[in-house]
């Protein structure tokens, strides 16, 4: 059987406008137990999908969790990309099993999705695999969240695998939307993202875009 190429992208690749984003319980006060990576880190991760998905404009849901009682605000990186979004607080562990967020997921109206939570085993895995059981192509952010140890966000990443969740990272996530330089549009957009969270991979950018001039859709 011969296979030909074709200059176009796979289908499982996101666009900003074939997926809704939801981003759980990246609250101040939650953070503290996280072990399994650097808490810096992971707020880092979390503003840098946070400024792209609402700079590429995709349809964001922000949502906590006892947020008045115990668990504290939501990150301040989340909170600047989207100043006058509503967070819908919940008292339910499992995002999916809120009536409010549910509400405002359904509105959306999109068949695919992409999550983030802070923690692996809780803020993701119930949303994740309720997501997946109700029959939508399911994506998360692998470094926006973490664990109480290395174990539990390890295994729970592996039960969202198994189950058919495809994950991803932060940084991923953002050139994926962007995915060509000679999009100019988002250009300025990507590279100021990446120069801001993304450390010496945002160096190249501007280096890149010195030398091939890459800001007016030339080299990538």
């Amino acid at each position: 059987m011969t296979v030909t190429a074709v200059a176009t992208p796979a289908k499982s690749l996101l666009t900003p406008g074939d997926h809704a984003l939801v981003l759980i319980d990246h609250q101040s006060q939650m953070a503290f137990p996280v072990r399994s990576q650097d808490v810096a880190v992971l707020r880092l991760n979390a503003g840098l999908v946070a400024e792209a998905a609402a700079g590429f404009g995709v349809s964001t849901i922000l949502t906590t969790v006892a947020a008045e009682s115990f668990s504290g605000p939501i990150f301040d990186e989340i909170l600047a990309a989207f100043p006058d979004r509503r967070v819908i607080d919940r008292t339910t562990m499992n995002a999916w099993e809120d009536a409010d967020f549910v509400a405002a997921f359904n509105a959306i109206g999109k068949p695919r999705v992409v999550i983030g939570g802070l923690w692996t085993s809780v803020c993701i895995v119930g949303p994740v695999l309720s997501a997946l059981e109700q029959g939508f192509e399911v994506y998360f952010v692998s470094d926006i969240c973490g664990d109480v140890s290395a174990e539990a966000h390890d295994r729970a990443i592996d039960r969202m695998i198994q189950a058919g969740a495809r994950p991803l990272t932060a940084l991923q996530y953002l050139l994926e939307l962007q995915r060509d330089w000679a999009r100019g549009e988002t250009y300025g957009l990507t590279t100021g993202i990446a120069r801001k969270y993304a450390g010496g991979y945002g160096i190249g950018i501007v280096y890149a875009k010195t030398m091939f001039g890459a800001a007016e859709g030339g080299h990538g």
